[in-house]
């Protein structure tokens, strides 16, 4: 429900703010004292179209901020997945417009438009003499009808839906496995090509390229590396004047010197590790020597190897490990085909089978639909009676539609308001001043049911008086049992029935102003009288305490 709402600088709003109650609000004052712009205020923040021109003459910026108290089971998602926190239950929406631009917030998160509109159909909905709403729209009628059933029905339909969507899931399965089982049996051949030329070069390490190139190298110089490597070992440990010799001559009188001072053991010790390093060195480099030979037939190999492997990468990547993982890919895609058809058997047996459960379910569904529509229909029309429209008739049509995820039904709300008319379409019916009252009588029948909250009438009372205008005020008080209504009216049978009063006023001086105030005690009582009346006395002041009595 609307807790509050800020007005400032909107038309002739300067700034007001207004605390409504959670049951039945009603704004009163003279014919164009601007009891609509409050409700066009409402509007605007949750969505309608507005222009700069509703910008107060003289201020900079029109401004409209909402204090909305959600349900406890007020699906929060919509919200929470929108990055906006929710506390308490309280909603604050604001919308502040300049001259260049409007901006929407939810507590402080700015937000667009559409997702304004989108959140408005759960919140409230507002009805004026040009507008159509939830209940005018027949995709929701399907929505409120199955709403206002009893558990097993809705049961029922969450069931269909779930088995649904298993349903669409698995012709978007079957589909996809034929469209792999129409690929011709010239690319079946060429997969199978493909993943034989990767396979039958065995490879098992990605980095084979560059280990094979060193090896190349090395192969290719094995004479100037077995010069090289030989020569260095004859120089430490070949001929008689080798460097192992002469460093052998040095360890003998280091080892003396040592046995003479103790103090260059250490000495002694660095040396004879350096001495016993390099034999070491000079035996490995005379057995690498020896162990390079010019083979030919392994560098023939190699060669090989690396044309095979760079023909490979030129057709399947550019390194090994891409070759490979296109190897994976394209034995993936083999398998897909060659599974594909026995996929195809068994989701069109599955499919069968599901169909064969959704039709059953669809029509326990259907009939429980034409039953409960029958009731609805009825009852609704009764309550037009009530609001002296006799001679309306209204009927919930259900026609068979293609199966979707509410089952295979199409809802709509028709309505005759004449006895030589045809029962049409809801929205194209009903004229101005008597759709309100079908609104009426129908938020009434399904207020059980209905999500939204807020409901707001902009002169609902227009072209009743008498008799209608007492059932309308009844069945306005009885919607206010579930409902938050704010209403625009003038008639003082319907404002009596109010919990919460507040009279709309112009003023003009220099500028015009538009003023509003919460009535209650003797000023609510002179309102009243003024309504019934035109003017405060006796008689009328007298009419009013009756009416309020009540």
């Amino acid at each position: 429900m609307i807790k509050s709402v800020t007005v400032q600088n909107f038309i002739l709003i300067d700034n007001i703010t207004l605390e409504f109650d959670k049951g039945f609000n009603v704004f009163t004052g003279e014919t164009g004292a601007g009891k609509s712009i409050i409700i066009g205020a409402i509007d605007a923040a949750l969505g309608a179209k507005v222009s700069k021109e509703v910008i107060k003459t003289g201020a900079d910026r029109a401004y409209i901020e909402l204090n909305i108290e959600l349900k406890p089971d007020f699906d929060k998602s919509i919200f929470t997945e929108n990055g906006i926190e929710i506390e308490n239950n309280e909603l604050v929406i604001s919308k502040e417009i300049t001259a260049n631009s409007a901006r929407s917030r939810i507590n402080g998160i700015q937000v667009t438009l559409d997702y304004i509109k989108e959140i408005r159909e759960n919140l409230l909905d507002i009805h004026t003499q040009h507008q159509n709403y939830n209940y005018l729209q027949q995709k929701n009628h399907i929505i409120l009808l199955d709403n206002f059933a009893l558990k097993p029905h809705r049961d029922n339909i969450e069931t269909f839906n779930k088995k649904y969507n298993q349903y669409i899931e698995l012709q978007n399965k079957l589909e996809q496995a034929q469209k792999i089982v129409n690929t011709t049996q010239q690319q079946e051949e060429f997969l199978k090509f493909q993943i034989q030329e990767i396979e039958s070069a065995n490879i098992e390490d990605i980095d084979e390229c560059e280990k094979l190139e060193k090896e190349l190298e090395i192969l290719a110089n094995a004479e100037k590396i077995k010069e090289l490597s030989y020569s260095s070992y004859w120089t430490l440990y070949g001929d008689e004047g080798n460097i192992i010799n002469a460093l052998g001559i040095v360890k003998a009188n280091i080892s003396k010197l040592s046995s003479m001072d103790d103090s260059i053991t250490n000495i002694e010790e660095d040396f004879v590790n350096t001495y016993e390093t390099l034999k070491d060195i000079a035996n490995q480099l005379r057995n690498y020597s020896e162990s390079k030979e010019n083979d030919t037939e392994r560098m023939d190999y190699i060669n090989e190897r690396l044309s095979l492997l760079d023909k490979l990468k030129r057709k399947y990547g550019n390194t090994l490990e891409n070759v490979l993982n296109t190897y994976n890919n394209l034995s993936d895609e083999l398998e897909k085909i060659e599974c594909s058809q026995d996929d195809i058997i068994k989701y069109e047996k599955e499919i069968k089978e599901l169909k064969s459960e959704l039709d059953k379910l669809a029509n326990i569904i259907s009939s429980a639909r034409k039953e409960l529509a029958n009731v609805l229909s009825e009852a609704v029309t009764k309550e037009l009676e009530k609001l002296e429209m006799q001679k309306a008739r209204f009927k919930i049509d259900i026609q068979p539609c293609e199966m979707n995820e509410k089952g295979t039904d199409r809802v709509e709300f028709l309505m005759s308001a004449n006895i030589s008319e045809e029962l049409k379409p809801l929205a194209k019916t009903a004229s101005g001043g008597e759709i309100s009252r079908v609104m009426l009588a129908i938020k009434t029948i399904f207020a059980q049911a209905d999500n939204t909250n807020t409901v707001i009438f902009d002169e609902i009372d227009t072209g009743i008086s008498g008799k209608a205008s007492q059932s309308v005020a009844d069945e306005i008080a009885n919607l206010a049992k579930t409902h938050q209504i704010i209403l625009i009216t003038h008639q003082p049978i319907i404002a009596a029935k109010a919990q919460a009063h507040f009279y709309v006023k112009k003023q003009q001086t220099d500028t015009t102003k538009i003023s509003v105030y919460n009535l209650e005690g003797e000023n609510r009582i002179k309102a009243i009288a003024l309504l019934a009346a035109g003017e405060i006395n006796d008689e009328s002041v007298s009419f009013a305490k009756t009416l309020l009595a009540v």
